[in-house]
């Protein structure tokens, strides 16, 4: 006897075999294609024809916050120019850094601050109006686009350009809008293929800029941010030797290190942190023939880890 039970049970079987044949179907075409034939296709012969040609998933329109989806694209926009600069800076991201300075012309919801710290490794995030006290822009002509269109108004035109704010400069040029000047009674539309851009920046500090965005990194580090770097940098090698031995993840073990009396300090003032990251019951300073070398930030420090 076929109860609604039994009836809502199969339609629950059902409905999960096809939404999982459909969520696999990209990994395994040819088994969720059987599936789907002898499921679907054998009882609704209107169904597509093919389980790859099934709208999935849904496009659900309450489900689509655009608030959100635009926040978050400046998020990133602010994410990748931090990356960029700390990498024109050479600066590994596992050193932590003071401060970052942002400036843009489009609103930027502060509530998604911690993700810009936690990516970028930085301590304070800060919004700026004006970002021209970290960075100018010195600009020259692009001769195979201005040659053609102004010739002998082109020193005229970089002139003027000279006596202008570098930074708004750069703002209209980055918007994709057109800088526009009257030259010697010429109407000029300056675009930014048309100038080659010098950037000149402060010294301790590394800019990043891309349409209306500006990020400047502060690269000047105290001894806190030093210390801070050396002890994940440890970290991080702990781990890697962690994994390198086949120890399960939540094994404990014993460290053993030897180096400088600048590495022993580090271990000893941060072992609290290095033990809780690295699951370590012990941090010992000593030699051991199992120890591996490695150069942090300069320094050489004898590694070793063991199961407890």
């Amino acid at each position: 006897e076929v109860t609604d039970d039994k009836i809502a049970a199969y339609m629950t079987l059902y409905t999960v075999l096809v939404d999982f044949s459909k969520l696999c179907a990209p990994f395994i075409p040819f088994m969720t294609e059987e599936i789907y034939q002898n499921i679907v296709r054998s009882v609704d012969k209107d169904a597509p024809e093919s389980i790859h040609l099934c709208d999935y998933p849904k496009f659900d329109e309450k489900l689509c916050f655009p608030e959100i989806e635009a926040d978050m694209d400046a998020i990133r926009k602010i994410v990748i120019l931090g990356r960029a600069a700390r990498n024109e800076a050479n600066i590994k991201n596992r050193q932590p850094l003071s401060k970052i300075y942002v400036q843009s012309s489009d609103e930027i919801n502060t509530d998604y601050n911690d993700i810009i710290l936690e990516e970028l490794n930085v301590k304070e995030v800060e919004y700026t109006s004006d970002a021209s006290k970290f960075i100018s822009y010195n600009f020259k002509p692009q001769m195979r686009t201005m040659g053609p269109k102004y010739g002998k108004l082109m020193r005229p035109i970089f002139d003027e350009i000279a006596k202008m704010d570098s930074a708004e400069v750069m703002a209209v040029l980055n918007s994709g809008e057109a800088l526009k000047l009257n030259v010697l009674g010429t109407d000029v539309e300056i675009f930014k293929e048309d100038v080659l851009i010098d950037t000149k920046q402060k010294d301790g500090f590394v800019a990043s800029s891309e349409a209306n965005y500006t990020v400047v990194l502060d690269t000047n580090l105290n001894d806190a941010l030093i210390e801070e770097g050396f002890v994940r940098e440890l970290v991080s090698k702990i781990q890697t030797m962690r994994k390198d031995s086949g120890f399960e993840v939540m094994d404990r073990i014993s460290v053993t290190f030897s180096g400088s009396d600048k590495i022993a300090k580090i271990f000893e003032d941060n072992a609290d942190e290095i033990k809780a990251q690295t699951l370590a019951d012990s941090i010992i300073s000593g030699s051991s023939d199992s120890g591996k070398d490695w150069n942090i930030n300069g320094e050489n420090v004898v590694i070793s880890v063991e199961k407890v």
